[in-house]
């Protein structure tokens, strides 16, 4: 088929068609230029939000979805549980409120289930090899998913007897509604070519050297089941007991200790959710103490407290007191119990080596009557049948490509490895080390990481875009957040709708016709057939002088001048 050009204008007859004005330009010259927009550059699992926002825009929600779960098996749960670093980096922050990406995810995750679509996944050959997978959380499952999508078959082993990892042993169901976890992680396993074995405990039930001898690769996906060891100078309470530990009793029985004051220390999302569901059981004063300051839209990411913001506010709501900047310098006893805690200002200072460093500020110090401290600062992991692999650290190492190092033929991802500590980055893990494993096996090159910058805010053109704050989900007033029933609501179609359309497309081509429309010289041609990413644009050079008007007025981004060749 012949393709058909169109340009913004037509000339008759000796008029400028008749004068190849490109002859004029110099110096410097038009072309595209795809950039990654900030969202997809800041995904740890790699999800590229203006994708499937540009398929919402459409009203192809289904096409959305799948576009997600190429990357992210899982979307209705991070919907409601991912920090969400995308929104974080999103470029429409600097103009009024960053996009609303979780509630799409969200969005589009419930709606999957609701309707119960295929997965973009072919059925397994039976005779594919088969991959032993260590744990069902996040890192498991994505790695299972994605080898399935490789043609290769897994087979997941849980020492629990339903899958989800610390999605179902840590996570307060009024973040993440137990039904709903059921109906996407049973989704996901119910794919030909995945074997679920629960109940199996590895170091009991299963060990590494026989996995080895069965399978030609084993991922191990464990993630960090004990708490990290705490004290004040060595004093530590008689009736200690870690956030951790807690919410897992909590979640397990439904009871928690409910003393009258208590201080939980810590600054992330398993802190914060230990202070509320001590609220939820009736504790009259819960404090949290962090090093770090609550989430503003002045305060630097990586300074801020490490919780999703949105679960930091509402804790708030919910009567949490939450002491900023404060460390704990000494525990007040009385005999074996906490009677109370002395608390020191805390600021970062440069050091005499260059680096930053909390330090207490002496002479800032203030007691807090409590009657039970309990400590959320990290999980480390359970040695128990990794032994040979841990050597005894706090996480096993592993390198780029997720192999854990100086053992080959063995993996690892998720918590595990100490990494970020989030379910899309452990999904991120599991995408990238069933890939590894494939290349592997099939003695390909393992693949370079190559760093990509996102496009920056500068690059885009505002007069094109209108003030339009962020869609915000409703939320259960504060009197009803008594039990297990989810906060945080969907939001409708329309909504999700109008969210989409607030989106920049920083980087890639909107098809707005601007550089078309506004080129002097008519050098910017046009395909009859319409191209979402740009294609459909092309520069004449025979007639484009090189003024750069198509650069400036151009929303996104997406085209650059360069030097001419």
């Amino acid at each position: 088929m012949t393709t058909v050009l169109t340009r913004s204008g037509y000339a008759n007859p000796g008029t400028s068609l008749n004068f190849p004005t490109g002859q004029w330009r110099q110096l410097f010259r038009p072309e595209h230029l795809y950039q990654i927009a900030p969202c997809h550059g800041s995904c740890p699992a790699g999800e590229d939000p203006q994708a499937y926002l540009a398929h919402v825009q459409l009203g192809h929600y289904k096409e959305a979805w799948k576009t997600i779960v190429n990357i992210n098996p899982i979307p209705a749960i991070t919907g409601r549980v991912c920090p969400h670093p995308c929104e974080s980096a999103c470029n429409r922050k600097e103009y009024d409120s960053p996009l609303a990406i979780h509630a799409v995810e969200r969005f589009l995750g419930d709606e999957a289930i609701a309707k119960n679509w295929a997965y973009p996944v072919a059925p397994v050959d039976p005779s594919a090899p088969e991959i032993a997978i260590v744990g069902a959380g996040p890192a498991g499952i994505s790695t299972a998913y994605h080898l399935i999508k490789l043609g290769y078959r897994a087979i997941i082993f849980d020492d629990h007897p339903e899958a989800g990892g610390t999605l179902r042993t840590a996570l307060p169901p009024y973040r993440l509604p137990r039904q709903l976890l059921d109906a996407e992680l049973n989704r996901v396993l119910a794919l030909d070519g995945i074997t679920f074995k629960p109940q199996t405990r590895l170091g009991r039930d299963i060990n590494i050297h026989e996995l080895q001898e069965e399978y030609p690769a084993v991922f191990l996906g464990v993630g960090t089941q004990n708490s990290m060891e705490w004290s004040i100078d060595g004093v530590v309470p008689r009736d200690l007991h870690s956030g951790f530990e807690l919410l897992k009793e909590w979640i397990d029985i439904g009871k928690v200790p409910t003393p009258n004051s208590v201080a939980v220390i810590g600054a992330g999302n398993t802190a914060v959710d230990m202070a509320r569901v001590l609220r939820r059981a009736g504790v009259a004063e819960v404090h949290l103490i962090s090093h770090k300051p609550i989430p503003k839209p002045n305060i630097p990411i990586e300074e801020a407290m490490p919780a999703i913001p949105r679960e930091v506010y509402e804790a708030l709501e919910e009567g949490v007191i939450i002491h900023e900047y404060r460390g704990i310098r000494r525990l007040i006893l009385r005999g074996e119990r906490v009677v109370g805690v002395e608390l020191v200002h805390m600021k970062k200072l440069m050091q005499a080596s260059g680096r930053l460093k909390r330090v207490a500020f002496e002479g800032t110090e203030t007691v807090l009557n409590v009657d039970q401290v309990i400590p959320a600062v990290g999980q480390v992991i359970d040695p128990q049948g990794i032994e040979r692999l841990a050597d005894n650290n706090s996480h096993l190492k592993v390198d780029e490509w997720g192999q854990i190092i100086d053992h080959s033929g063995i993996y690892a991802g998720g918590d595990v490895t100490g990494n970020s500590g989030t379910v899309t980055a452990a999904i991120g893990d599991g995408k990238k080390t069933a890939a590894t494993i494939v290349n592997i096996l099939q003695a390909k090159e393992l693949p370079q990481t190559i760093a990509k910058t996102s496009i920056s805010f500068q690059k885009l053109n505002m007069n094109y875009y209108e003030l339009n704050p962020q869609v915000q989900e409703p939320t259960l007033p504060v009197a009803q957040r008594i039990g297990d029933e989810e906060i945080t609501t969907s939001l409708s179609g329309s909504l999700i709708a109008k969210e989409s359309q607030r989106c920049f497309s920083c980087g890639n081509c909107l098809a707005c016709d601007n550089c078309w429309m506004l080129c002097p010289d008519s050098a910017i041609l046009k395909t009859k057939e319409l191209a979402s990413d740009g294609s459909h644009y092309i520069f004449d050079y025979e007639y484009c002088k090189g003024c750069g008007l198509c650069v400036n007025e151009c929303p996104c981004g997406f085209i650059q001048i360069v030097e001419e060749k």
